[in-house]
C-alpha cells in the first residue's frame, strides 16, 4: 500500500494532477496524405489500431468538413470521410477521443503540381516495353532480403523464388530501353507483396499505398518515374482491384466480412468470365466467375461494398498523383464488378482527361472483348468507360499466322486479314493494346534450334509495329529470349542475362550477344527508332486486300503521306502485279525503310520466300 502511494505521489510531481492515459497506437493511416484542389471533394481516410471504432472523432481544420465517420464490424477500424472541396493545402490534426484517452493524427494535404491533371497517357503513338521488375536487373542487392518480411531468401534457380530485380536495376538499364526505341515501359505490380512464397510477380498486393521494399522505396519509384520521363518515356503501373494477397491486413484482420465475396471465405472463380455479357448465363455461372476468388492466397474483393470500392479508387488516383504515372493496367479485369470498374475508369479520366487506362481482357473473340472498351454498343446503355482493352484474340492470330502457308482463302496471312475486318466490332479499334506475348503466355520466339532464320521473327514485328493498335514488346524480345508456358509461368519470366553482376552472359552489350542475336537487336531498334514520331502509324486509317498468291498489302495514311506494306506469306518467291494496289501507291518509286533505299514500282513486285516490303510515301 506504501509503495503505491509512493507511486502517485510520484506521477504528481512529474505530470500534475492529471491522470495520464495513453494514445491509441494507429497502425495504418490510407492515404497517409493526400493533395488540396483535386476535383472530386470527397477523401476517405482509412484508420487501423487497436479498438478505435469507440472513438469520437474531430477535425482541427477550418476549412474541410467532417462528412461521415462509419464504424465497421471490426472495433480495430474507423473509415473517416472529409470534404475538402474549399481546403487550402495544410497539415490538420485528426483527434479520436475515447473517454480521458485522445489520440492525435497530424494529416498533411499537400499542393498538386502544376498542371498534373494534365499527364499525358500512352497511346497508339508509343510502344510499351513490359518488365516484371524482379526478373529485370539487380541494381541494389542490399535490398535482396527485407527483415521481417515473409519470403526471406533469394534464389535464382528457383523460377517460382524472388531473383533481386528493383527499381535500381532498371534505372541502370533506362539509356539501353530508351537506345532500342520504346517510348514507354509497363511495370508489373510493384506494390508491396508481402506474401509466403511467390511473391516475385506482384499479383498478390497486401499494401496497396507502399512499393515492395524489395524493389525500393516509393520515392525511389517515383524517382525512376522521373528518370524515364527525362529520357522521354512514359510509365504504366500493373494494378489489381479484382484481389489482394491473403497477408494484406485488410483480409488478415477484416474491417468487416462484406469487404470480401463470400464473406471472406475461399470459393474458387471459375474462370468463365464470358458469363458477364452471355444472354443465357444462370445466375450460378454470373457469381462464381466474378465473385469467386483466383486463388486461396488472393482473396476476392467485394467491390459492391462502397468502402472497398473508393479505397481502391483513390488507391489509384494516389499513385498517378504522387509519382506521375502515365498509364495503368488493369489486371484480371472482367473478373471485378462491372459498375465498380466502370466507376473507377470514369472517376480516373475525370481526375486525368489525358490519362488512360488499358484492361487485361483474356478472352477468346473479338466480339467479347470489344464488349470491355469504353462506348461499346454491346454494353448500352451502360459502359464500362475503359479505354483501351487487350486484343488476345490477335494475338493467338500472329503466332499461328507466321508459322503457317498462306494460300488465297485460308490459313497463314489470311487470319490476320479476317480478323482485322472485323474491327467493326470496336468502338476505337486505335486503342487496343497489341502484342506477340507477355509475361503470362509461351514467347514468341522459341529458340534458335526451331527457327533457320528470323523471317518469322521479322515479319510478325513488322506487322505489330505498322498495324492498328497500340503496340508492346515483352522485355528480351529484343535479344531472342524463349520460353514456352509448358514449362511453368517461372520460365516465362525468366532473368535477363546481364541484369545481375555476376552473370556470364551480359545481353545487355551488344559485344556479348550472339550475331543472330544482333540482327534481331537492330531489327527491332530500326523499327521501333522508324515508328517514333510517326504520326501516319500513330494516327493513319487502315486500308488493307485480301492475301492473293500468299501476300498481304495493306496501307496506313494520313493526309498527303503514307505507308504500304506487303508481306509474302510463303517459303517461295512470289511476283505479284501491282495494278491491283494502285490505289495505295501513290507514286512509281517509295523508300524501302528496312534497306534504307529506293524502290522502283513499276508493273510487277517480286518479294522473295517470307519477304517483306516496308514503303514510305
Amino acid at each position: 500500500m506504501k509503495k503505491n502511494f509512493l507511486f502517485v505521489i510520484l506521477l504528481v510531481l512529474l505530470f500534475g494532477c492529471s491522470p495520464v492515459y495513453a494514445a491509441t497506437v494507429i497502425k495504418k493511416v490510407a492515404p497517409a496524405f493526400w493533395w488540396a484542389g483535386m476535383k472530386n471533394p470527397e477523401l476517405q481516410i482509412l484508420l487501423y489500431g487497436e479498438h478505435i471504432a469507440s472513438a469520437e472523432v474531430s477535425i482541427s481544420s477550418e476549412d474541410i468538413t467532417l462528412q461521415e465517420v462509419v464504424k465497421q464490424e471490426n472495433p480495430n477500424y474507423l473509415i473517416v470521410y472529409l470534404n475538402i472541396s474549399e481546403a487550402a493545402p495544410q497539415t490538420f490534426n485528426m483527434i479520436l477521443k475515447q473517454g480521458k484517452k485522445q489520440t492525435v493524427i497530424p494529416y498533411e494535404l499537400k499542393e498538386r503540381k502544376p498542371d498534373s491533371s494534365q499527364i499525358e497517357g500512352f497511346n497508339s503513338s508509343d510502344v510499351l516495353y513490359l518488365i516484371m521488375p524482379d526478373r529485370f536487373a539487380n541494381g541494389d542487392s542490399s535490398n535482396d532480403i527485407v527483415p521481417g518480411m515473409l519470403e526471406a531468401r533469394v534464389d535464382r534457380n528457383d523460377s517460382f523464388a524472388r531473383h533481386g530485380g528493383d527499381f535500381k536495376g532498371i534505372e541502370k538499364h533506362l539509356d539501353y530501353i530508351a537506345d532500342l526505341g520504346v517510348t514507354s515501359i509497363w511495370l508489373n505490380p510493384i506494390q508491396e507483396n508481402d506474401m509466403k512464397e511467390g511473391s516475385y510477380h506482384g499479383y498478390a498486393i497486401t499494401d496497396y499505398y507502399q512499393a515492395d521494399r524489395r524493389f525500393g522505396n516509393n520515392e525511389e519509384f517515383r524517382n525512376l518515374v522521373d528518370q524515364a520521363h527525362a529520357k522521354g518515356m512514359k510509365v504504366v503501373m500493373d494494378m489489381i482491384f479484382n484481389h489482394c494477397g491473403s497477408e494484406n491486413y485488410l483480409y488478415k484482420d477484416m474491417p468487416s466480412k462484406d469487404w470480401f465475396n463470400f464473406k471472406g471465405n475461399y470459393v474458387q472463380t471459375s474462370f468463365k468470365t464470358a458469363t458477364q455479357l452471355d444472354p443465357y448465363a444462370s445466375d450460378y455461372e454470373k457469381k462464381i466467375a466474378v465473385d469467386g476468388w483466383f486463388s486461396q492466397v488472393m482473396p476476392d474483393f467485394n467491390q459492391r461494398n462502397r468502402h472497398v470500392a473508393t479505397y481502391l479508387i483513390q488507391s489509384s488516383i494516389w499513385w498517378i498523383e504522387y509519382a506521375g504515372i502515365n498509364g495503368i493496367r488493369q489486371d484480371t479485369h472482367p473478373y471485378a464488378n462491372f459498375d465498380m470498374m466502370a466507376h473507377w475508369c470514369k472517376a480516373v479520366n475525370e481526375e486525368y482527361p489525358k490519362f488512360n487506362i488499358v484492361g487485361e481482357t483474356w478472352l477468346g473473340s473479338n466480339v467479347l472483348i470489344s464488349y470491355w472498351q469504353k462506348d461499346s454498343k454491346l454494353t448500352y446503355p451502360k459502359n464500362t468507360y475503359l479505354p483501351t482493352v487487350m486484343d488476345f484474340p490477335l494475338m493467338e492470330h500472329m503466332n499461328k499466322a507466321f508459322d503457317e502457308e498462306t494460300t488465297d482463302w485460308n490459313g497463314g496471312l489470311c487470319r490476320l486479314y479476317e480478323y482485322l475486318s472485323q474491327d467493326i466490332v470496336f468502338a476505337d479499334p486505335m486503342n487496343l493494346l497489341t502484342f506477340l506475348d507477355n509475361h503470362d503466355t509461351s514467347r514468341f520466339y522459341r529458340s534458335e534450334a526451331d527457327t533457320k532464320n528470323l523471317n518469322r521473327y521479322k515479319q510478325a514485328l513488322v506487322f505489330l509495329l505498322t498495324t492498328r493498335g497500340i503496340p508492346q514488346i515483352y522485355y528480351g524480345t529484343e535479344i531472342l529470349m524463349a520460353a514456352d508456358k509448358t514449362n511453368g509461368d517461372g520460365a516465362l519470366r525468366c532473368d535477363f542475362p546481364g541484369g545481375w553482376q555476376n552473370d556470364t552472359h551480359n545481353y545487355f552489350d551488344a559485344a556479348n550477344r550472339t550475331p543472330l542475336q544482333n540482327e534481331a537487336f537492330s531489327y527491332l531498334q530500326k523499327l521501333l527508332q522508324w515508328r517514333k514520331g510517326n504520326e501516319v502509324i500513330a494516327k493513319g486509317k487502315l486500308k488493307h486486300f485480301a492475301p492473293s498468291k500468299g501476300i498481304y498489302a495493306y496501307e496506313r495514311k494520313q493526309g498527303d503521306k503514307s505507308v504500304v506494306v506487303f508481306l509474302n506469306g510463303t517459303d517461295r518467291e512470289q511476283t505479284i502485279s501491282l495494278d491491283t494496289y494502285r490505289e495505295i501507291l501513290p507514286d512509281t518509286s517509295a523508300y524501302n525503310v528496312l534497306e534504307d533505299k529506293k524502290v522502283e514500282l513499276g508493273k510487277d513486285l517480286t518479294l522473295p520466300g517470307r519477304g517483306i516490303y516496308l514503303l514510305s510515301f
